[in-house]
């Protein structure tokens, strides 16, 4: 409990420090330093976006913003003189002599409110976005496993779920437990067999009367869905695998057809080859530079991770950083100073002089994830 209760005045802290360092990458933006830092533009990642809705427990509460943040994030791009692209058009873009920066939309997973909440907003701006396709999510045959756990959590105080040495009590009756659940179940997740550690979660929330089925059918586009979604000459679709399982960890034989096989799910939905890919999670360790050169020989033209940073002209065009609008941190002032690419200078500059990571710097890169 006290290991518990001291996890969640860090995670406090660290969101204090890094609005702290936004205001002040932001102000240093206004100031004109380090305009360098800008490069050629950037690419948003964005994964829900919706009304805030109230929730007890919301351990996904970075991945979602409100239609209104998304509406004063392209505005405030507009003021600064960026110009807004396809992704598939991104190298011909980069390529340009037209140095104003470029902008690019992306969206993960396919939620139902790309469709009625996004894509107006887009539509009204007239700027072209990306949604990556989970084709288990489509097909209903896959589950949102942070969704699953939000849900089961949110609903009990304890439950049993087994860490691979047989099943042990988990207790989730105070929000403080329920975020330590959260993250020791996660962390299972990401450091075991994905596949399996996902299907007992899974019994464990049928166990309870929660159906993660259920909640991807709720939560995700499926093929009408995305069929309606293309009609906007705006959208288009992308690959992001069959099950959202983390490529690195996955032989090459498995990654190919994770890849593969999503790639022809969107293309029966609209009738062409996708040329561009997300990779799930995104982030160091869960894609490598092989899961890079799979996108290169498999014909996408750029692949995006979530590594956050900028573009520039001879950036790796199958490892793309993108810069998460983070749901923690919904204001005009840190969209300007996440574009202005100042604080991932200082992170690289601190890197590069092989000193130790500045500790803001540290949790800002782990918020950026999704």
């Amino acid at each position: 409990m006290r290991h518990s209760l001291a996890t969640m005045v860090r995670n406090h802290l660290r969101r204090a420090a890094i609005a702290g360092g936004l205001e002040a990458a932001n102000a240093l933006a206004r100031l004109g330093l380090m305009a360098e830092s800008r490069g050629r533009g950037a690419i948003f990642t964005l994964h829900h976006v919706r009304p805030k809705g109230h929730r007890d427990f919301d351990p996904n509460g970075h991945l979602e913003i409100t239609p209104a943040f998304l509406e004063k994030t392209i505005l405030t791009l507009k003021r600064a003189g960026y110009r807004f692209a396809a992704l598939d058009e991104l190298p011909e873009w980069l390529a340009a002599t037209d140095e104003r920066p470029v902008a690019c939309f992306t969206l993960d997973d396919g939620y139902r409110n790309n469709l009625e909440w996004a894509q107006p907003v887009f539509e009204r701006h007239g700027v072209p976005f990306t949604v990556f396709v989970t084709a288990g999510y489509v097909d209903r045959t896959h589950t949102l496993w942070w969704e699953t756990l939000a849900d089961l959590l949110s609903a009990r105080h304890e439950f049993r779920f087994d860490f691979g040495d047989g099943a042990v009590l988990v207790s989730s009756g105070s929000s403080v437990q329920k975020q330590a659940a959260f993250d020791r179940i996660a962390a299972y997740i990401h450091g075991a067999d994905e596949a399996r550690a996902v299907a007992v979660l899974n019994c464990a929330a049928l166990e309870h009367g929660i159906d993660p089925i259920a909640i991807t059918e709720h939560l995700t586009l499926d093929e009408s869905g995305l069929r309606a979604l293309i009609a906007n000459p705006l959208a288009s679709l992308g690959a992001h695998t069959i099950s959202h399982r983390a490529l690195a960890r996955l032989n090459d034989d498995e990654a190919r057809r994770e890849i593969t096989s999503s790639a022809a799910r969107v293309e029966a939905i609209t009738g062409r080859r996708p040329l561009t890919i997300a990779y799930p999670y995104g982030f160091r360790p869960t894609v490598s530079a092989r899961d890079h050169r799979l996108a290169a020989d498999l014909g996408f033209t750029v692949a995006v991770t979530t590594e956050p940073g900028t573009l520039s002209s001879g950036v790796n065009r199958h490892a793309v950083p993108r810069i998460s609008l983070n749901g923690h941190f919904q204001s005009e002032r840190y969209v300007s100073a996440l574009a202005s690419g100042i604080p991932f200078r200082l992170l690289h500059d601190s890197l590069n002089r092989n000193r130790f990571k500045d500790k803001i710097m540290q949790q800002f890169e782990a918020l950026q994830r999704p």
